[in-house]
């Protein structure tokens, strides 16, 4: 036994208090700091940062005047700024997979490359980095327009050196770029900034009134306001320096790589399969689009960005490997529960494993649940098709085609002595992929109903852990 003792006690934070998690977290790290000051002095002539004072910026940044004239309407980046190990793809096809008059807007794109240059398993993601609009863009350079300390040519080359050791530069700005590549590849114009965005921009406003508002809003106290100036009506960036105008006009070249944030890449579960769709790669997109308090409507950006592609754009991605292991047997049956988007690795799996005669109606059980059989039946050709041929079993829920409603845990439910058959035998796997609101904790309930009546040996949890019941969900 070490008998280590702890330097102060442990701080509990709750997203659900009144004021959130950094009513404990503010006061917590306040204390951390008098109690290591105590145990571990600074050195002679070292004083504590102060912490009312504008940290150093993470990286130093040089402008280099140019005469390049760019393209604004470039779909790609330079290579050199490209991930290292991603891959151009081409647009196939972007079609519609729900109604014209449907709530939602789902797509099926289609992409094609090069022989050898991808190599997936069904079950695994596509990670795709969006591109800021060009609307977003100009809309940058507009409100940045009237700064007294950057000159906002979008020629203008940016050139970026570390610090300090302890401050990577990461690969996207290691090599020389355009201030307008920056604003269109790298920095995320979309995005809802964070408690520290207002800090670093109460040291730049020469607004008195500014400077209280911003103050506050990184405060304990003040985030209650903060979530409902910001999170609850999800403003973005753009907006916030719109709504701050002193500090927007007073910010460095340097801290514009404080205050916004790379766009991060996002995944998709890949919808096809390599045996079947030779050199293609296919995913199932939602578009988010919503209304709040804001006049604009509120847009994924990544979503929004791939549902605007043409035939013939092409985009960098690259693989990476999801949490789904799919088996290849002709012995094991395969429960796969998919409503929505969450159908996406499902078409995957099912057309591979048909195409390697590991499956059939016997064994492929699928279930897909969604509004309207004629509204968003996603591929509803695939799995027509498929069971026509006897290669699959099909059970679908249609929550609005009836006064009741009905979802994919109540059709299982109905199926209750056929899911126990199948659980019951030597290999029976169970998949869920989907939305991760309510759907997985109802489904889950369901099948722990089926073992528990029936007195089973096996339970959820076992075969959770033994990766005979699978989940991947998000939100």
């Amino acid at each position: 036994m070490l008998r280590g003792r702890p330097l102060c006690d442990i701080g509990l934070a709750d997203d659900q208090h009144d004021i959130g998690a950094f009513a404990v977290i503010d006061p917590w790290i306040d204390n951390l700091w008098n109690v290591l000051i105590e145990k571990h002095p600074l050195t002679d002539g070292l004083t504590p940062i102060d912490r009312n004072s504008l940290p150093p910026p993470k990286w130093n940044v040089q402008c280099l005047n140019s005469n390049t004239s760019i393209h604004t309407n470039d779909k790609l980046p330079n290579n050199d700024q490209l991930k290292p190990n991603s891959t151009i793809v081409t647009c196939l096809s972007n079609t519609k997979t729900t109604a014209e008059n449907h709530f939602q807007d789902v797509r099926l794109l289609k992409f094609e490359y090069s022989e050898n240059s991808i190599n997936y398993s069904p079950g695994d993601v596509l990670m795709v980095r969006p591109v800021n609009f060009e609307t977003s863009v100009n809309r940058f350079f507009q409100l940045l327009n009237d700064n007294k300390n950057i000159k906002l040519n979008p020629a203008t080359i940016l050139n970026i050196t570390q610090c300090s050791d302890d401050m990577p530069i990461p690969y996207n700005l290691s090599k020389q770029f355009t201030l307008y590549q920056c604003a269109k590849y790298y920095w995320d114009l979309n995005i809802i900034p964070n408690r520290y965005t207002f800090q670093l921009l109460s040291y730049f406003t020469d607004s008195e009134l500014e400077k209280e508002k911003l103050k506050e809003f990184t405060t304990p106290e003040g985030q209650e306001e903060l979530y409902s100036y910001c999170n609850r009506p999800r403003r973005t960036i753009l907006e916030v320096l719109a709504d701050f105008p002193h500090a927007t006009a007073n910010l460095t070249l340097e801290y514009l790589f404080e205050i916004f944030s790379p766009i991060r890449p996002r995944a998709f579960s890949i919808a096809s399969a390599p045996s079947v769709h030779i050199n293609e790669i296919h995913l199932l997109v939602a578009v988010v689009k919503y209304k709040t308090k804001l006049l604009a409507k509120r847009i994924g950006l990544c979503s929004t960005w791939l549902a605007s592609l043409n035939i013939g754009d092409k985009i960098p991605v690259w693989i990476q490997k999801g949490t789904f292991q799919f088996p290849y047997s002709q012995s094991c049956n395969v429960i796969m529960i998919g409503p929505g988007t969450g159908v996406a690795p499902f078409r995957s799996f099912v057309h591979e494993a048909v195409a390697k005669k590991c499956g059939d109606a016997k064994t492929l059980h699928l279930y897909f649940g969604a509004r309207n059989r004629l509204g968003d039946f996603h591929c509803v050709n695939d799995w027509e098709k498929l069971v026509s041929d006897e290669k699959l079993s099909l059970y679908t829920a249609f929550s609005r085609d009836q006064d009741h409603k009905i979802y994919v845990q109540h059709i299982l439910e109905q199926n209750e002595a056929e899911l126990f058959k199948l659980l019951s035998s030597k290999e029976c796997y169970v998949f869920v992929a989907g939305n991760a609101k309510d759907m997985p904790t109802a489904v889950k309930n369901v099948f722990i109903n089926i073992l528990t009546k029936n007195k089973h040996l096996n339970t959820i949890d076992m075969m959770e852990t033994k990766g005979f019941y699978q989940t991947e969900t998000w939100s």
